[in-house]
């Protein structure tokens, strides 16, 4: 068995918005979710960029997929510290089995040495 498998795919990365037709609406739970966030994470100041960020996720379904959390958590993380993700150069994510109800999120963004 194979320990590690590299693929160089020469072809430009589809981005997120290229990928959908028409305008996307957040949903309900989505704001809701927003506005949580926005409320409870405590404005601080970040690192100078470029940065390198570490997303941990606890799911206690383990068949949620890993990266589908990422991109609502970076919006919103953006808008309440005032960074933009075109600064992350390195991304770390981690999927973390845990019983129901103690589901997470954990970010750590740090600054990448030059």
């Amino acid at each position: 068995m194979t320990k590690s498998l590299t693929i160089h795919i020469n072809k430009k990365p589809l981005s997120v918005n290229k990928a959908w037709q028409g305008k996307r609406f957040k949903t309900k739970d989505y704001q809701a979710y927003e506005c949580e966030l926005l409320y409870s994470i405590p404005a601080q100041q970040l690192p100078k960029s470029p940065y390198s960020i570490s997303f941990e996720f606890g799911f206690s379904n383990i068949n949620s997929d890993w990266d589908n959390p990422i991109k609502p958590l970076q919006d919103i993380l953006q808008k309440k510290l005032g960074f933009n993700d075109k600064d992350i150069y390195e991304a770390y994510v981690k999927k973390v089995k845990v019983k129901k109800g103690q589901e997470y999120s954990r970010v750590e963004i740090r600054t990448l040495t030059k």
